[in-house]
């Protein structure tokens, strides 16, 4: 009887090992698509638009090379008394300080666009940091005014880069419509592509030296103007609180019940 009692319980300690093992293989098995959830729950987008009903769009222009075609453009804003958003890189910045100077005299919003122009991704926070940093001051030199702004080059971002973006000062800022003038499409695909985009809160990529892009502008402000839409920079589209980013869409929502 001792023999079968002995036996008994060896089996059922195998049987409890054997369970144990099993759930820990289970927990393997599932471990994946838990913390794949827990990642896509966490994380951070820059904001594309603004989710609104008024007729309001943000026009904005990334300084990374050339200024031939700027003293054009700033005639067309100008001429339609438009002020809008101006990201601009470091190398710019010291190749054409008077550039700076005109386009902040003439009211538009200047932006940080990094010094130059990396792929911030593949950078450390402290190299990112320096990326921002270095061009803010240079700004401010310029202008007196800090931008607040900051615009990743090529569209790219992480956890890191919006999160290191924060801690510098910076809102980060991507686009609903890229006009993709730096194609050099011609004229027509890009008011094409622009005026059959725009709606309520969007937020257009434009170049400050594509070569098209000021023989197109006018035709799309005119557009634009026609819809009903008044044209303003990024600042003047943004939520300034109460809101929150959808994670999905990139959208700037307002949320009107937050405290």
């Amino acid at each position: 009887m001792k023999i079968l009692y002995f036996k008994k319980k060896k089996i059922s300690i195998l049987l409890l090992m054997a369970l144990l093992i099993f759930g820990f293989y289970l927990l393997k098995l599932f471990e994946v698509p838990f913390t794949s959830v827990a990642v896509k729950e966490s994380r951070l987008v820059p904001i594309y638009y603004v989710d609104t009903a008024e007729k309001k769009v943000a026009f904005s222009f990334d300084a990374c090379w050339g200024a031939s075609y700027t003293p054009t453009l700033l005639e067309i804003l100008r001429e339609n008394d438009m002020q809008n958003t101006f990201f601009l890189t470091g190398f710019w910045v010291e190749k054409y300080p008077d550039m700076v100077k005109t386009i902040f005299d003439e009211g538009h919003e200047i932006g940080n666009h990094t010094y130059s122009h990396p792929h911030l991704n593949s950078l450390a926070e402290d190299e990112i940091k320096n990326e921002l940093n270095k061009v803010g001051n240079m700004i401010y030199e310029l202008t007196e005014t800090q931008p607040y702004l900051f615009r990743p080059p090529f569209g790219e971002y992480s956890n890191k880069v919006i999160t290191t973006a924060e801690k510098c000062g910076y809102q980060t800022i991507q686009w609903s419509i890229d006009s993709l003038d730096w194609k050099e499409l011609g004229r027509e695909p890009m008011v094409k592509r622009v005026t059959e985009a725009l709606q309520p809160g969007a937020i257009v990529l434009f170049h400050n030296n594509g070569k098209y892009t000021a023989e197109a502008l006018p035709e799309i402000i005119a557009y634009a103007k026609e819809q009903g839409y008044t044209i303003v920079s990024i600042s003047e589209l943004l939520y300034k609180e109460n809101y929150y980013i959808d994670s999905n869409s990139g959208a700037q929502i307002q949320n009107p019940t937050r405290e």
